[in-house]
Order: C-alpha cells, then sequence, then structure tokens
C-alpha cells in the first residue's frame, strides 16, 4: 500500500510540472533558447558569410577571383577588426566544380601574410614566408569535402570539409609612401586563382578593387543573422560534429532542402533569441579576458584553448570549444594555421585603472624600443560595439611603418589615442570618436623570442586628459 501511495503522489508531482506552461508556451520557449544556442554556433559561418554577401552586392567580385583594397584600408572596411596597415585581399572560392588553385608568388619584392579558411574560418593553412611556402611561393589547392581524385605534383593539398572558403591575403608594406602603396600593390597581384581543371592554361585572375566601398559586414544581431545561417545550412554538407544541429535549426525554421519563412511569431521569438544571444557574447568578451602578461589589461586575442582545438581541425576526442569559438568570431574573422609565426595580436578593452576606454578621453600607450618582430607593429583603435573601424575618422591606427612617427631618446614611442591630437603630437595620434567607447589592438608581424619570454613587456594604456 505505502508502494502504491509514493507512485501515485509522484504521479501527480509529475503531471503539475508538466502542465506549468502550455503547448504553445513551452514552443515559444523552445524556439528562444535554440535561437541563444544557434547564434553562439553559427557565428563563424554567418560572419563569413556577410562578408561573401557585402562583395557579391557591393562589388563586381565573384568567387574564385580576387577582392581587394588598393590602399590602406579606412573606415568604409567595416569587417571585424581589420588590420589598416596592410594591402588587404581577399579569394572567396568555391570547390563545387572542382578544386581551386591559389597561387601565392615567392617573397621577392614583396611578400603576403596569408590565411586560408573553410566557412566556419577554420584554418586549412597559412601562405607566405610564415606558411607552408616558406616564402617560395606555392600553388594551394583548396579540395572540395570527400575529394578521392589523385593529386599532381607541385601543389599544396588542402582538404576542405565545406565546399565553400576564402583566403585572406595581406601585402605587406614597408611604409605608407604612395611609392611603397603602389609596390605592395603591384606585388599583390601576382597572386592568381584559378580551377585546377584549367591549370594547364589558368585564366587571368580577375581583381575587384573595394576601395572606397562600405563594405559592412558587422553582425546584425537581427533576424537578418538567421537568414545567414539558412545560406550556410543550404549550401554547405552537415559536419559530423555540428549533426546535433540539425533539429535544433529545424525547429527555428531552418532545414536543408527547405525554404525558411518563418512566420511573425517565430520571427519575434529569433530576435529575442538573438538579442540575448548578443548579450551572452558580449558579456564573455568582456569578462572572459585572458591576461597574456600577469595583472595587465592585455590579453590573447583568442583563448589558447581555442586556438589548440582549431589546430586541430576541432577534432580533439573530448573538446569542441563552441562558446568560446563564437565570442572570438563576434569581434574578429579568419583562423590562423601558425599562431604566432607570422603574426601575434593582443588585445585591450580598459585602460590602466580598469575602466572602459572613453572616446572623448585622451590616453596614452608608451611602446617600449626593440619591439620584438622582423616587420612591424602597430596600434589600431575600433569602436567598441561593432568591433570595426571607428566610423568617419581619418585613420585607424599608427605603426612601425610610419616614417614620421616621432620617437623617444631611448628608442620608445609615446602614442596617444582621442579626439584631439595633443599639442606637438600629431603623427603619433589615433583619432576616436568622443561619443563613442573604443578597444584597441596591438599586433606583432613575424614576433620573436622576446615576446613569448616576456623578456619584452608591452605596459598598459593609461588616461592623460
Amino acid at each position: 500500500m505505502r508502494r502504491l501511495v509514493v507512485t501515485a503522489v509522484a504521479l501527480v508531482a509529475t503531471t503539475t510540472v508538466a502542465t506549468a506552461f502550455s503547448p504553445a508556451e513551452l514552443a515559444n520557449r523552445t524556439v528562444g533558447r535554440r535561437a541563444i544556442e544557434a547564434v553562439i554556433w553559427g557565428v563563424p559561418a554567418v560572419n563569413y558569410d556577410l562578408m561573401l554577401q557585402e562583395m557579391l552586392t557591393k562589388t563586381k567580385g565573384k568567387v574564385n577571383q580576387i577582392v581587394y583594397w588598393s590602399k590602406p584600408l579606412d573606415w568604409h572596411n567595416q569587417t571585424l577588426t581589420p588590420n589598416p596597415d596592410a594591402i588587404y585581399l581577399m579569394a572567396f572560392t568555391d570547390t563545387k566544380d572542382g578544386p581551386v588553385v591559389i597561387e601565392v608568388p615567392p617573397a621577392d619584392g614583396g611578400s603576403i601574410n596569408g590565411n586560408i579558411v573553410n566557412i566556419w574560418q577554420m584554418a586549412l593553412e597559412d601562405a607566405g614566408p610564415s606558411g607552408a611556402d616558406q616564402g617560395k611561393g606555392g600553388k594551394y589547392l583548396v579540395l572540395p569535402p570527400n575529394y578521392t581524385s589523385a593529386i599532381p605534383g607541385g601543389y599544396i593539398p588542402l582538404r576542405s570539409d565545406t565546399f565553400g572558403g576564402y583566403a585572406l591575403l595581406r601585402s605587406n608594406l614597408a611604409s605608407h609612401s604612395d611609392a611603397d602603396v603602389a609596390k605592395s600593390v603591384a606585388y599583390a597581384k601576382r597572386l592568381k586563382v584559378y580551377p585546377l581543371s584549367q591549370a594547364a592554361n589558368p585564366p587571368e585572375t580577375v581583381f575587384t578593387d573595394a576601395e572606397g566601398v562600405v563594405f559592412d559586414s558587422t553582425i546584425k544581431y537581427d533576424a537578418s543573422f538567421f537568414k545567414s545561417l539558412d545560406r550556410v545550412v543550404q549550401t554547405e554538407p552537415w559536419l559530423p560534429r555540428d549533426k546535433t544541429m540539425i533539429d535544433q535549426l529545424k525547429s527555428l525554421g531552418i532545414e536543408k532542402g527547405k525554404p525558411f519563412s518563418p512566420t511573425a511569431a517565430m520571427t519575434k521569438q529569433l530576435v529575442a533569441g538573438v538579442k540575448e544571444g548578443h548579450e551572452w557574447l558580449e558579456t564573455e568578451y568582456d569578462t572572459g579576458q585572458i591576461p597574456f602578461y600577469e595583472n595587465s589589461r592585455w590579453n590573447f586575442a583568442g583563448s589558447p584553448e581555442l586556438v589548440k582545438s582549431a589546430q586541430a581541425g576541432y577534432d580533439e576526442p573530448d573538446a569542441y570549444p563552441v562558446d568560446l569559438r563564437g565570442v572570438a568570431y563576434s569581434y574578429a574573422f579568419v583562423g590562423l594555421k601558425r599562431m604566432g609565426t607570422g603574426q601575434f595580436y593582443l588585445i585591450s578593452i580598459k585602460d590602466k585603472a580598469g575602466h572602459n576606454f572613453n572616446g572623448g578621453k585622451t590616453y596614452r600607450l608608451t611602446v617600449p624600443a626593440n619591439v620584438p618582430v622582423q616587420q612591424y607593429w602597430s596600434l589600431t583603435a575600433y569602436d567598441r560595439e561593432t568591433h570595426a573601424l571607428i566610423r568617419n575618422m581619418p585613420r585607424a591606427s599608427r605603426s612601425s611603418q610610419i616614417t614620421d612617427l616621432q620617437k623617444n631618446a631611448d628608442g620608445s614611442v609615446d602614442l596617444f589615442l582621442g579626439p584631439k591630437a595633443p599639442n606637438g603630437k600629431e603623427p603619433n595620434w589615433i583619432p576616436t570618436d568622443p561619443k563613442r567607447e573604443f578597444e584597441v589592438m596591438f599586433r606583432l608581424y613575424a614576433p620573436t623570442k622576446a615576446l613569448f619570454d616576456k623578456s619584452w613587456v608591452l605596459p598598459d594604456i593609461e588616461q592623460i586628459q
């Protein structure tokens, strides 16, 4: 008898919990929760899709060609935390019709820092002096998923698990002078992209200049996020590690082979989910920084745990850092195969006192002498909200390539950030918008040992006015 009573009580309790929400309410809550997870999981692919769509809709560029910027980037380029101290080129590739060749010239008369990735922005290989060709030049062969045909000799094969992808190719600058910019552009135009099927007689590579185009791939945390995600689902294969998302996305109206046409009610839930997902990403970004130096405001640009997993192709048996990946691709793009070889990044979102950077105040960074780089270093300011270059500013950075950069007697350099240049310091000044907060990135290209053993230390940025 006692057992029957307990069972009955348990049944009543279970029934009560099950009816706490109506079926409609449960459906709405499910859409909201799954939308949040879809945002965190899908950020890298949406980030990629937004850049691709900007090229296709704002320029004459097409896939398997090259879109480039004929001058160092300014605010018109609204990608996430780009480098305004190099000539930028992007080759979006599509291997549905067969392998695609990305031919990088040898480092004579110029050099390339390149990164080739799939649509999830997982690194396939790096190119240039710090990449697989080691500056000798090379023919990188991007292969479609499950490619089984023989690979001809003389190529560097890159096995991709997606049809789409892109290469970010930076042509290095000796300085920002017109002559050096023209030289860097001319060298960059030695790059080639063509189908393997035409390798015997490659067609001329098409270059499209996006200089002056408002190329805005900042992530819009609204209903359009899911349109981008749907484009990826429709055009790319499911990866085995991501198949758990098939039903998750189906409940949001995203299903392979079917049109994405959410009702007004579902759109409302999607918008609520994407906004909460955005808040989660921003909170993790703000509170989850990992200091590079002890008790420092300079942080790793990407979590070491994420870098390790990405370099393993997200194929570790007990790790798949989706959360860390989502945060990283909410403020940056591209993946590096050899982080720390060709380039290394430090980011700071707070000043020495622990306060957010205010565009209406003035700050100073003293860069010590003997920066541990073989190429160059730079400091760039970005809009804190969008993670893109601050709009309508005359420039975004200062670097060791700037010929009139003022140096102190000991070889150090004082850089200033603020709405106005301090008297006599205009060459060392990075302008900020007094109405907006900002963040900064310090780049080191071809870094050397003193960075990693931390015998050279970059001090924190301090407010001076």
